[in-house]
């Protein structure tokens, strides 16, 4: 494929941007018929027009420039139309749910795709350590969806996901003080890594803003709205971590920049791999829109710092593009040499390097101190209770054997250090920790 560079392309004038009302209600999706990895997009894209608006207003709030004010008011409300049209190609059908099951697809397949191909090993490794906790969390609200409204998650996801439990959701609740990582300086990173970087906080940001505001409105039972109240926490872990990968000593300007791009880059990499054709053309046409605003951005750029795009951005061409696809191999393969990690500091290592003192048996104490009040704990148990077994989708056993039993929900593995091995058991075979891995078929593989 011939490499795009949105600098190269004329832009629209901003005022030709504007949609009315028609365009902003566009036909949704047909809950039925629709591709999985479409609506993966749609919630990708909603996320990312959300994480432009909550950057524009903060700048906005920092700036004391009513001129350059006018002109982000200018672009904000553009990008708050295109937010509204992604929005409603949700169709009014889709349970909050079943809507749920798509933001943790994503949240899999997104992770796993960047993780692939990050070239940095410190954001690769944070990708890989989160990836394992948004797999779980798939695992937890499939058993709800399948116990409480009698849908098969399997349909949902379309057989591109696995559901089985990864690190207990129970384990991943750690102290703040532990949730964050080293940021990566953007004058030594890879444009790929500025753009994952970006990509993955808005996704887990729209992704905890989307529960924040769900788990009071579900109605179908308390253990629902619990289970959205503590998964929501975790969410809030993962955009502490994501967000602290981002170098901050960049310029509002040189930020809104990057912004657009990115923007620029994920339309253009939706609307390469969408197999909707009415969907494509609503990715073509937000395109044409974010260019003008790329446009704009690196005009702002040099008139109020007199910066060139080239010293934020040294060549537009985009690098590989985003396309979601299935990673049960590699999701495989994380689960089976890192499930029992967790985080100290700014470092991912295993539960048994923690001594008693670490702030992660603190928290854990007062959070899940009585293990039968925590939803996901619950939610597997009431399942098994009534079903007999859990509810799971697999391509072959979970490649934990610790984590193969139906029966009985695990509460200990990445918790207890008595319960979770120094070396990773991997049906019958020990692997031990390893500071960086190459996995011939994936890529490399930090942990």
């Amino acid at each position: 494929m011939q490499s795009f560079n949105p600098f190269e392309e004329k832009p629209l004038p901003i005022e030709r941007t504007f949609m009315d009302w028609n365009t902003m209600y566009p036909c949704p999706y047909n809950k039925e018929t629709v591709d999985p990895y479409t609506k993966c997009r749609i919630v990708l894209m909603n996320g990312t027009e959300f994480e432009a608006q909550w950057f524009s207003r903060n700048f906005s709030r920092h700036c004391t420039d009513n001129d350059l004010r006018r002109e982000l008011a200018t672009l904000r409300r553009v990008e708050q139309q295109q937010q509204k049209r992604i929005s409603c190609l949700k169709p009014k059908n889709e349970s909050i749910l079943e809507h749920t099951i798509t933001y943790e697809q994503l949240a899999v397949d997104l992770t796993s795709v960047l993780a692939k191909q990050e070239p940095d090993c410190n954001v690769r490794n944070a990708l890989n350590f989160a990836l394992l906790e948004d797999f779980d969390h798939l695992y937890r609200y499939s058993n709800l969806l399948n116990y409480e409204y009698g849908i098969c998650p399997k349909k949902l996801v379309g057989g591109y996901t696995e559901i089985t439990p990864a690190r207990p959701t129970i384990s991943e609740h750690r102290d703040p003080m532990d949730s964050i990582f080293p940021y990566v300086c953007n004058d030594q990173s890879n444009i790929l890594t500025k753009l994952n970087i970006g990509i993955i906080t808005a996704a887990e940001q729209q992704t905890m803003n989307y529960y924040m505001n769900v788990a009071s409105l579900y109605d179908k039972s308390d253990l629902g709205r619990r289970l959205y109240q503590e998964i929501g926490m975790i969410e809030e872990e993962h955009v502490s971590q994501y967000e602290s990968l981002k170098d901050t000593t960049g310029t509002w300007l040189e930020e809104l920049l990057l912004h657009e791009y990115t923007e620029c880059y994920l339309y253009y990499s939706c609307m390469q791999t969408e197999c909707d054709k009415r969907i494509r053309c609503i990715w073509e046409e937000c395109l044409c829109q974010e260019i003008a605003h790329l446009h704009k951005a690196k005009d702002l750029l040099w008139e109020y710092e007199g910066t060139e795009w080239q010293q934020i951005i040294p060549c537009g061409n985009f690098p590989e593009l985003l396309c979601l696809r299935p990673n049960i191999d590699y999701v495989r393969s994380i689960i089976a040499t890192t499930t029992g990690n967790t985080q100290r500091w700014e470092c991912v290592v295993p539960l048994n390097e923690l001594t008693p003192d670490d702030p992660f048996f603190f928290y854990q104490d007062i959070v899940n101190h009585n293990v039968n009040c925590v939803a996901s704990h619950n939610v597997i148990e009431r399942y098994i209770k009534c079903k007999g077994h859990d509810y799971r989708f697999e391509t072959a056993p979970n490649p934990l054997c610790v984590l193969q039993n139906r029966r009985c929900d695990n509460t200990t593995l990445a918790r207890v250090q008595s319960e979770t091995p120094a070396e990773t058991q991997v049906c019958g075979t020990t692997k031990g920790q390893c500071s960086c891995k190459t996995n011939t078929e994936d890529g490399p593989v930090c942990f």
